[in-house]
């Protein structure tokens, strides 16, 4: 297959992967402060993945050769790899974190994150159910009382 015709490719590809790449824009745009190390390091590792994708299609347009956009892909592979293992790692610690910190916390205390969000989800579980069960019995009660 031509260069030129994989370069469209790689410039297609990386034109749809705006769904991930801009939200991991706006991560690292926001500050240290509104997000975690994790996120920031994850939305890094986002970018420089799709990064790797439009400087591959770029080298398939400059260079004639296979190995400069092969080494270009190994290297932002690689770069992006390792930038999503340290995200990993930090997001382990920050849960390790996060329990630690949530072990200390009195009775008293709000509930650890997600326990609400599972009580909300068995409420909804049980309530739904009944709210279309009451939906088709009363209109047909209705219509059996009019008889």
């Amino acid at each position: 297959m031509a260069e030129p015709v994989l370069a469209l490719g790689c410039a297609l590809v990386t034109g749809a992967g705006c769904v991930w790449y801009l939200p991991a824009l706006a991560d690292l745009r926001a500050g240290a402060a509104d997000r975690p190390p994790s996120r920031r390091t994850g939305a890094l590792a986002c970018l420089t993945g799709w990064a790797t994708v439009a400087v591959v299609g770029l080298t398939l347009l400059v260079t004639g050769s296979w190995w400069a956009p092969c080494a270009v892909s190994a290297l932002g592979g690689a770069a992006a790899s390792g930038l999503g293992v340290r995200a990993a790692v930090r997001r382990a610690g920050e849960r390790r974190e996060a329990a630690r910190l949530w072990d200390r916390v009195t009775p008293g205390d709000p509930p650890p994150p997600g326990t609400v969000r599972r009580a909300a989800v068995a409420a909804l579980t049980l309530a739904l159910p009944a709210a279309v069960t009451a939906a088709l019995l009363v209109p047909a009660a209705g219509m059996a009382l009019a008889r």
